[in-house]
């Protein structure tokens, strides 16, 4: 039996419900960014508060991925998905009769189950409805829907609050949400692996682990590496994780098939996508200050500066989609990341006299090197799993990923305050000194401490650029070394259809 025999008639209708379903939590977690000092103000959350509502969410979603992924695996991956989805808009529901810190945390806590349950079905479902030869171009359409909402949302985001509230930024999750439930139940095939014996063990050190991984990198800004509670931290982190690389190459019935790292595709992708996202991580968090603090962008004119990001980003896609049938990945990727870190390099040249030119110019060769990069070193690495494995192996790749971006935001959000702490004049006030917010909001008409910091933050800023554009090289390093070019086979008879239940 042909692949072609065994596709499904309405993949290209499940591929929608697939990019609905990833783009609520984008647009969940990027409209956020822009409500959070509204929604502080309104419900009295204090700076520790606003920690948490954020960080809540991801320590939950990082510290499941694993186990929502072998759940997805075991019972179907399009019923994990769908309890996902109602979670997750039950919560971003709730979220709307909110009116203390720890009633929003708890939402936060619960749509990160969610989030959880939904990230590796999507994946997993992509790779097992659509074989080798049109996974490239399901990819690309899945990431470009992804981009469309990374920029989209901060400006979706200053609507909102400008015209509503900040409830609007939850309430909005819920028809998308309604959509791709119907959606979901209406066309999408039901997808599982052969029954096998759980593993709570694994389970539980995963999730411990991850957890406290996650925890220690969101902590380092604050705590330092090693200092206060953070060597207990990195402590039960590494040992749940070794303990469970253990018991998972011990027990009969491992929840995550470890022995894919010895596939230099998927090890190769996942190191380099996990140094992608370090390179990545800080970007949004520092590009949008710049915009608006140095610039004197408003929030919604701030989102609407990403969108030759998001133009060339679609328009490598398509290409990059077409060109992979041809070249294989692995070219793809390497000229994707040396894209990047060149567009890292040229934002590391903005000063404060620099204006937008120079930042579009770098977004848009971002966009390019994007849109070629990720989709080509995902899809290599997601060619290498077992269609029995798809959801716990999307799981793996969405946790390193998880935890690169966790770490990237860290370190450079670090590099970013210290860098702008040390170029300040001591004589500076000492709110001015810690944040460009602080120093805007204490000068009070003093054009010369505006200047001060706005030249401080841009300083800092290169800084930050720079590391950025080591780590991506790093990166395309790895792929050079790591990664081996692998085509679609020209006879689609050669590929494994995937296990579908109606």
């Amino acid at each position: 039996m042909t692949t072609t025999a065994t596709r499904d008639p309405r993949r290209w209708w499940i591929l929608v419900v697939l990019c609905l379903s990833s783009l609520v939590l984008v647009i969940d977690s990027m409209a956020l960014t822009v409500a959070v000092p509204d929604m502080t103000a309104g419900i009295g959350a204090s700076a520790q508060d606003t920690q948490w509502i954020l960080d809540s969410y991801i320590l939950v979603f990082a510290g499941l991925l694993l186990t929502s992924g072998s759940l997805g695996d075991r019972f179907g991956r399009r019923k994990v998905m769908l309890i996902g989805l109602l979670l997750f808009g039950a919560a971003s529901l709730a979220a709307v009769f909110c009116t203390t810190p720890g009633q929003v945390i708890g939402v936060r806590v619960a749509m990160g189950v969610g989030g959880a349950l939904i990230m590796p079905s999507t994946l997993s479902i992509l790779i097992t409805v659509f074989d080798e030869r049109e996974r490239n171009k399901a990819m690309a359409a899945w990431s470009s829907v992804s981009m469309l909402g990374l920029v989209g949302s901060p400006v979706l985001g200053g609507v909102l609050i400008d015209h509503f509230s900040w409830h609007a930024i939850f309430l909005v999750n819920v028809p998308v949400v309604a959509l791709a439930i119907v959606a979901g139940i209406t066309l999408m095939p039901e997808s599982k692996a052969p029954w096998q014996k759980p593993d709570p063990l694994g389970a539980l050190l995963s999730a411990a682990g991850m957890t406290a991984l996650v925890w220690w990198i969101i902590e380092i800004p604050q705590q330092g590496a090693f200092g206060g509670r953070s060597t207990l931290t990195v402590a039960v982190a590494v040992l749940a994780l070794a303990g469970f690389v253990v018991w998972e190459n011990v027990t009969d019935a491992p929840m995550v098939p470890l022995v894919l790292f010895k596939h230099r595709n998927f090890s190769g992708g996942s190191l380099s996508l996990a140094l992608v996202q370090i390179g990545n991580g800080g970007l949004l968090l520092v590009l949008t200050q710049y915009l608006q603090f140095v610039l004197g962008y408003s929030p919604v004119k701030a989102g609407l500066a990403f969108v030759p990001l998001a133009v060339a980003a679609l328009g490598a896609n398509i290409v990059g989609a077409q060109a992979a049938a041809k070249v294989g990945n692995r070219p793809l990727v390497l000229a994707g990341m040396v894209a990047m870190a060149g567009s890292f390099a040229l934002l590391a040249t903005v000063t404060t006299g620099t204006g937008f030119a120079v930042p579009a110019a770098a977004l848009g060769l971002l966009g390019v090197g994007a849109g070629l990069a990720m989709p080509a070193a995902v899809g290599a690495l997601m060619n290498t799993i077992p269609a029995d494995k798809a959801g716990v192996g999307s799981a793996l790749n969405d946790t390193v990923q998880q935890a690169g971006t966790a770490l990237g935001i860290a370190i450079l959000g670090s590099l970013l305050t210290s860098g702008y702490t040390r170029h300040m004049p001591a004589a500076a006030p000492d709110e001015a000194r810690h944040s460009i917010a602080g120093a805007l909001a204490a000068a009070h008409g003093d054009t010369g401490l505006i200047r001060t910091a706005r030249e401080a933050f841009t300083t800092s800023m290169s800084t930050t650029f720079t590391v950025s554009a080591i780590g991506v090289l790093a990166a395309s390093a790895v792929a050079a070394v790591l990664m081996r070019d692998t085509k679609p086979s020209a006879d689609p008879a050669t590929a494994e259809a995937p296990q579908l239940v109606a």
